[in-house]
């Protein structure tokens, strides 16, 4: 960092004052349900919402559409994933706009990961209470008991593929060692399970080819990773990505000599490739957009991928062997286009459609008759969607003048030049590397119901605007870029005000976003009028030296290196300005979250107490990274809405 920045002396001279009282702060240890005390999870857990308020919410989540599904092999069955009990499980269509049966039920979270080749059973991923330790289970494709194939305590189960001939699963399992991921084979009829590879390192399979062969990733960062095929007898060859930084993803193409590869290695932006030999040759135009998604049928027919054009879905289809398009029936006015699953032999392929105006609406299409036939549809219970406002794509200054993307969403009451004042709800996504999208969401649309003008910044380090957008903020660089947090609600206050009255402006985030609140609330104090976080990261440090294992490795290389980047981590966690805190400010915690520990958010509530601020603290004492429970998504999104409209909206 250059030593003329002014806020990097401002944050140097902070760092004198403040750094032995947030090194102090680490008083608790771990992460999960056993790291908080029963007491503490008594004391912290949610009140109940008023009635009308409850009632509110409630009508709000039921305004959702399943997930695209899976097509069972011979396209007469659509499995999919449904909130609509209260949790997710697995559902099931007999054919178009049929009524669904529920497959799996009970309070944790259950969804599908695979359906054999041969149908005859679904493998289902099940975790209990957000802990993120999921297990394998088998299922009769018919319905009926779960057959189980590893679920073990503390330890994660992770599908990888079913053989073509529907005789074995593969799937990784860090039972082994916490932080690296050893290669199973399970065999269907026996229940015998055998090692296949067992290296050091977090492993995955990317894709597997009929003769055997296994292309594994190893996952070396956030956005790095590394490729090499496993053959038949075991051996292991490394093929490209070996001690680099830049993001690839990979599959098999026509055969194991050829893969289909989406990097940003040659150019700011992921670009669609056919890798033979250690050649990279271009499949799709280079563009200023990323490929967000990728993949093949079984058959290696048709080659599907979506752009990511600033924030919307594009998706199309290129014949593999002639490397020709191939047209896609997309209704009109869609903000996403989404391909799903297809069959093994390539013919049926799920296709859906979401626009800011209803839940998504999901189809099959048929390459062979060329017809598109819409299985799903959803439901809208007593409210009109059509009147829900779209996001519009606009943009805010940063100090240096960068330009930051921003979705915005108004109510009709505060538009144009003679409209009132509206507060103003700025929403941080997590990740960080993620991205905020326009599109149907009722929980917004509920904020705008209640007058609130809803901001989704796409700040640097954020994903789909190319390597070097997602890369400005790794490491000591986010002491350049973490400002435009602050910049949002300067420029808000400022270029929304009226007649001399500027806009109340809320702050809210999940997970990184919750780190981006409680630094909006401390390091830059008075730029926000009131904030809620969700799982958020309240120390770097504390953070690392407390999140799993697994976790730990993967964010060394966004956040830093605990030792050697320890001044850098101080610099950036908000209880190193807890002294600034002066707004109102409501935290909401998953005790079992093995990604932020529970422990972050008793810290930042206990900083906050000591210095006479404001706060809330909310525990749920069956829930992870967020809250997945329909009882428990109420309260949360209900205690801020409250919280919001408390201090927020007029009096």
């Amino acid at each position: 960092m250059s030593a003329c920045n002014p806020f990097a002396r401002a944050l140097g001279a902070a760092l004198i004052l403040v750094s032995s009282a947030a090194i102090a702060q680490t008083d608790y240890a771990g992460h999960g349900a056993e790291s908080v005390s029963a007491a503490t999870l008594e004391k912290f857990r949610p009140k109940p919402l008023p009635a009308d308020v409850s009632r509110r919410i409630q009508s709000m989540l039921d305004l959702r559409a399943p997930g695209s599904g899976m097509l069972s092999p011979d396209g007469k069955r659509l499995y999919f994933g449904w909130r609509v009990s209260g949790s997710d499980q697995i559902w099931r269509l007999d054919g178009p706009d049929r009524f669904p049966q529920q497959m799996t039920g009970g309070e944790d979270r259950t969804t599908l990961a695979a359906i054999t080749p041969d149908g005859k059973w679904l493998v289902v991923s099940r975790d209990r209470k957000g802990e993120e330790n999921p297990g394998l289970y088998l299922q009769p494709a018919s319905g009926g008991a779960l057959k189980l194939v590893q679920h073990l305590p503390k330890v994660q189960t992770r599908f990888g593929f079913v053989s073509r001939d529907s005789r074995f699963i593969y799937f990784t399992s860090n039972d082994q060692k916490p932080d690296s991921y050893a290669i199973y084979r399970y065999e269907i009829a026996s229940g015998e399970k055998t090692l296949v590879y067992s290296e050091p390192g977090l492993w995955g399979i990317a894709d597997h080819h009929a003769d055997g062969s296994l292309l594994l990733v190893k996952y070396t960062g956030s956005q790095s990773r590394e490729y090499g095929i496993l053959s038949p007898d075991r051996v292991f060859k490394p093929l490209f990505g070996q001690g680099e930084t830049q993001n690839y993803e990979a599959q098999f193409g026509r055969s194991t000599s050829e893969l289909l590869v989406s990097t940003n290695k040659f150019g700011n932006f992921q670009r669609l490739y056919r890798w033979k030999a250690g050649q990279f040759t271009p499949i799709t135009a280079e563009a200023k957009w990323d490929i967000e998604f990728f993949g093949t049928d079984e058959a290696r027919q048709r080659l599907y991928y979506t752009i990511n054009e600033a924030g919307y879905s594009r998706s199309h289809a290129i014949d593999l062997a002639s490397g020709k398009p191939l047209p896609l029936p997309w209704p009109a006015g869609a903000d996403h286009q989404l391909v799903g699953n297809s069959t093994p032999d390539g013919r049926f392929v799920t296709l859906s459609v979401a626009t800011p105006k209803a839940p998504r609406q999901s189809y099959v299409w048929d390459w062979k008759t060329r017809k598109l036939t819409r299985w799903v549809v959803p439901s809208t219970p007593e409210e009109d969607s059509s009147r829900f406002v779209a996001a519009k794509l606009e943009s805010y200054p940063a100090r240096d003048g960068t330009p930051i993307p921003m979705f915005v969403r108004r109510p009709p009451q505060c538009e144009g030049a003679k409209a009132p004042v509206c507060p103003v709800l700025v929403h941080f996504h997590g990740g960080p590397e993620a991205q905020s999208r326009p599109g149907f969401s009722p929980l917004w649309q509920m904020f705008v119901d209640a007058g609130f003008i809803v901001v989704d910044p796409n700040v640097r380090g954020s994903d789909g605007y190319g390597r070097t957008w997602l890369d400005a903020d790794n490491g000591a660089k986010r002491l350049e870029v973490v400002t435009d947090i602050e910049d949002a609600a300067l420029y808000l206050r400022k270029a929304w005000a009226k007649n001399g009255v500027a806009p109340k402006i809320g702050v809210f985030g999940g997970s990184y976003g919750g780190y981006a609140t409680l630094t909006a609330m401390t390091m830059f104090a008075g730029a926000y009028d009131a904030g809620a976080s969700a799982v958020g990261i309240a120390n770097l440090l504390t953070f690392l030296q407390n999140t799993a294992p697994y976790r730990r490795t993967l964010r060394i290389s966004e956040y830093g290196d605990p030792e050697k980047d320890r001044e850098v981590l101080i610099k950036l966690s908000p209880t190193t300005y807890i002294d600034r805190l002066k707004a109102p400010l409501l935290i909401s915690q998953g005790a079992s979250d093995p990604r932020v520990p529970v422990g972050e958010a008793v810290l930042m509530y206990e900083a906050a107490k000591a210095k006479g601020a404001e706060v809330e603290l909310m525990i749920f004492a069956d829930e992870g990274h967020g809250a997945a429970k329909r009882e428990n998504q109420a309260l949360e999104w209900g205690h801020i809405l409250r919280f919001f409209q408390q201090h927020l909206l007029p009096r």
